[in-house]
């Protein structure tokens, strides 16, 4: 889905998974400025649409995710995963119910093998999945915005901001009255900033929920049996993850950012020394200069400096060894 909003002046095309929305509109620090001010928003348009209606949706999605839905409340945000059978993060879902329709959006081109992982658990439950991402684009107001949301739009508002769930057809209108609007590279850098993990960027074929400090956020320890449950339990109850979420300061003098990857090692090893982790995602923050999310090992020293490359790294700890 290629963003009318990639029209506008100024408006560098985001790549990779981000492909289809601007990546910055010719000012990156300022759109950052803005968003952290409460101001402005991020077309995330690129994103998957998905809903889930019937009297049987809550009761029924309450089965099949790690989140506790059976109860959710009509305008109570949520997030949750969708496990394999071994534990390893599959789907990340961003979920609201507005009384008669579960809505949720999801990473960018992930909806078709989410609806057809739904639709084959279905059975005779009363429900009705359907792909809505022609239809309606994401977008994302930060916290403390005051901008107005059109009557009957549906709003999943969480911690960070609000993400509205808009008439694809409104998407420019609303833009314009409701604008500065900030590229993608921005609302990265405050998410990096934040320590919130991304699927597909913090996530790869083996991840665990503990690895990235989900559980409590996305992963109800407190609810029935889910695919992937038997992993979830043993390492709370039994365990340490494997490996673990760290944020980066990195070394300011490098013109270019590790990606994606990039492998982490003891800087004391040097630049040739043993891997113990990878670069998830970088950014550049507007108050804080470069900065990564990192898997490393559990057992790193959470004192002990980095390299991310060839790049000098000190890491601050998000999730506990």
């Amino acid at each position: 889905m290629k963003s009318p909003l990639l029209s506008l002046p100024g408006a560098v095309p985001a790549e990779g998974r981000d492909e289809g929305v601007a990546a910055h509109y010719g000012d990156l620090f300022r759109e950052q400025r803005a968003l952290a001010d409460g101001t402005g928003l991020v077309d995330l348009s690129h994103r998957g649409v998905v809903t889930v209606t019937g009297s049987d949706r809550l009761a029924w999605l309450h089965l099949l995710i790690t989140q506790h839905v059976s109860e959710l409340a009509p305008g109570e945000a949520t997030e949750a995963l969708i496990l394999t059978s071994h534990g390893h993060i599959e789907h990340a879902l961003y979920l609201v119910d507005d009384g008669e329709t579960v809505w949720m959006h999801v990473e960018p081109g992930t909806q078709g093998d989410l609806i057809a992982y739904l639709d084959s658990m279905k059975f005779f439950y009363r429900v009705e999945v359907a792909d809505r991402t022609e239809d309606f684009a994401v977008v994302h107001l930060p916290a403390g915005s005051i901008a107005e949301v059109p009557e009957g739009v549906v709003v999943r508002e969480a911690p960070h901001g609000r993400d509205l769930f808009l008439p694809r057809a409104d998407l420019e209108t609303y833009a314009a009255e409701n604008g500065p609007v900030a590229g993608i590279l921005a609302y990265e850098a405050l998410r990096v900033e934040a320590h919130r993990p991304r699927l597909g960027f913090e996530t790869d074929h083996r991840t665990i929920p503990h690895e990235l400090g989900l559980i409590g956020t996305a992963v109800h320890l407190q609810k029935g049996c889910y695919r992937g449950q038997e992993t979830v339990a043993r390492v709370q109850n039994l365990g340490k993850p494997p490996r673990r979420l760290v944020f980066l300061h990195l070394d300011g003098s490098d013109v270019i950012l590790p990606g994606h990857g990039t492998p982490v090692r003891l800087a004391a090893d040097g630049a040739e020394g043993r891997q113990l982790g990878f670069i998830t995602t970088s950014a550049r923050h507007h108050e804080l200069g470069p900065i990564a999310l990192a898997l490393v090992k559990r057992n790193v020293a959470v004192d002990a400096e980095l390299l991310a490359g060839d790049t000098a790294a000190a890491q601050e700890t998000v999730v506990e060894p």
